[in-house]
Formats: C-alpha cells, structure tokens, sequence
C-alpha cells in the first residue's frame, strides 16, 4: 500500500512540475503517423489514463503503439530523423 501510495504521489509531482515524465508499467510508447502524407508527426510516450483508452481524437492521423523496446530501439537508431517529432 505504501508503494502504491508513493507512486501516485510521484505520477502527480510529474505531473504538475513537467520536469521528468515517469515510465512505470502504466506507460505507453506510440507514433503518430499522418496518413495523407504517412509521415511520423509525434514519437512519444505517456500514462494510459492520458491517452483517451486508444481512440482516436483525430481522424487524419494513427496512433500507432510500441512496446518499450521498440521504442528505446526506434528512437536509438533514427535519433537525428526524429529530432523534430521527438517528445522526450
């Protein structure tokens, strides 16, 4: 209970000072792709309960999820193509 306690203070810390963004097991990695010019217009993670369950908000663009190593792999190899999509 105590972790569980100290972890939801320090998603809320994050949260509020946007300093550093926690990756813990409730952390997605995605791209979005735009699908008229299919180019990656945002490379990024955040906490599931931020992400609208999955749906789609805009019906130009695909949300496409990664697991962590994917994304680790991804931004590792295509670091300097992603330097204006990258949200770190």
């Amino acid at each position: 209970m105590v972790n569980y306690r100290k972890k939801l203070i320090s998603k809320e810390w994050a949260k509020r000072t946007k300093m550093s963004r926690v990756q813990d097991k409730d952390t997605r990695y995605f791209i979005e792709i735009d699908l008229h010019s299919l180019k990656i217009i945002k490379c990024s993670f955040n906490q599931k309960e931020n992400l609208n369950k999955g749906r789609q908000t805009n019906a130009n663009v695909h949300r496409l999820f990664l697991t962590k190593g994917q994304y680790n792999k991804l931004v590792s190899c295509c670091a300097n193509e992603l330097a204006t999509v990258l949200e770190t």
